[in-house]
Order: C-alpha cells, then sequence, then structure tokens
C-alpha cells in the first residue's frame, strides 16, 4: 500500500530523486577517475632527429658486437636449446636443456650448479642467484648472427622481450649482463671492460640504434 505526503507526491518523488542523484554521482566518480595520474599509459622513448647518427651509431656497435659474440654472452645465447661452454664455445657437456623458462627441465635445472656465487677453484661453475639462459618462447639467439641480423634483432620488441630504448638502456647493467665480467677463474674475459661496452651500448642506441649493412 502507497503513502502519500500532504502534496500528493509521495515517496515516488524521493525515490526519483535518490535515483538521479545516485547516476550522477557514479558519472563523476568515472570522470574523475580517467584523469588519474598512475593510470597514465607509460611513453617510450623516442629517438630525437637531432640525435640521430648513423655513422657514430653503427661504429658503436662494431664493440657492442664484438663484446656480445664472445664466449661469455654467446655462450648463454645458443641457437640450439643447450648452452654452450668454455671459451671455445663447445656445447654444455652435461647436455642440459633450455626449458620453457630457460631454467633447466626436470632434476636438470641451473641452479642445482650454478649457485648464487662463483663456486671456487678453477673452471667451476660460474654462478648468479638469477642463471638462466633466455626462455623458449623469447630465446634471443646470438649465435651465428652477423652484426646486421644481431642489431635489428637487439631491438625489436617481438624478439627481445618487449623491450623499448629505455629498457635496453638500463639492461646494460643487469645481473646476468654484470656476471660476464665475473665468470670464475680459468676463463677468459669480454673483450673490453664493461665501462667500456656500457659507454659503446648507449652510444649505440642514443644516436638511433642503427644496423651495420652486414
Amino acid at each position: 500500500m502507497k503513502r502519500y505526503s500532504k502534496n500528493g507526491k509521495g515517496d515516488l518523488f524521493s525515490v526519483k530523486t535518490a535515483t538521479i542523484l545516485s547516476i550522477l554521482v557514479f558519472i563523476m566518480a568515472v570522470g574523475a577517475s580517467a584523469f588519474r595520474k598512475d593510470d597514465a599509459p607509460v611513453k617510450e622513448v623516442k629517438w630525437s632527429a637531432a640525435d640521430r647518427d648513423s655513422i657514430e651509431s653503427v661504429k658503436a656497435f662494431a664493440t657492442v658486437y664484438k663484446v656480445l659474440m664472445s664466449p661469455r654472452c654467446m655462450n648463454c645465447h645458443p641457437a640450439g636449446d643447450v648452452p654452450l661452454q668454455g671459451d671455445d664455445s663447445h656445447l654444455h657437456t652435461m647436455a642440459p636443456k633450455r626449458g620453457h623458462d630457460g631454467k633447466g627441465v626436470f632434476a636438470m635445472k641451473c641452479s642445482n650448479c650454478h649457485q648464487e656465487t662463483n663456486t671456487p677453484g678453477l673452471h667451476t661453475p660460474p654462478g648468479n642467484p638469477d642463471w638462466h639462459l633466455p626462455p623458449a618462447d623469447m630465446k634471443m639467439v646470438f649465435q651465428g648472427k652477423s652484426a646486421h641480423e644481431l642489431a635489428k634483432q637487439l631491438v625489436d620488441k617481438k624478439k627481445n622481450g618487449n623491450k623499448d630504448i629505455k629498457k635496453l638502456i638500463e639492461h646494460a647493467d643487469d645481473g646476468l649482463v654484470l656476471a660476464g665480467w665475473n665468470p670464475g677463474e680459468g676463463r677468459t674475459l669480454p673483450p673490453v671492460s664493461h665501462a667500456e661496452f656500457k659507454k659503446a651500448w648507449l652510444t649505440w642506441l642514443n644516436k638511433g640504434a642503427y644496423a651495420p649493412k652486414k
């Protein structure tokens, strides 16, 4: 049974008013959320035309390529699913497999032998808390790549782990990258220091990330 106020409009008016007010509050809340800074898309780093220099970029990549093709880098970026080993980059003698996450399969996990730090002694397993190959869906192969092919691959987000230029710059100081200059006793270091490599890496990227012709 409906109740009516003295003016005859009753509670129906109050219900309609409350409904309209609720809708207005909802619209205002949605509109405000659209302008929240936390939800703003992250802008990708792009090259400025003034910074591009194909000659300097390609020259710098020659140093980058020399490092990436050295055993300390290439051994963990093989063409197949078995990592390489030694200064001659032979197949890992224990034949561990990549696995879907790059950390081995079944009982043959990388971390079984590669501890958090280098194992003392000549030619013993080098260590790192996150030792692994690139995962199966993003193999990032270095072995057998020409300078042109590798340069193109390194900046292709579909092949480099979805890294934009900013993330590639940061990658120069990644823990596994740095491990190349601390490989344990009996192993040859990369052909240049990490500081020289990082300088060349940044120059190559900041000057346009040009690929050599070959």
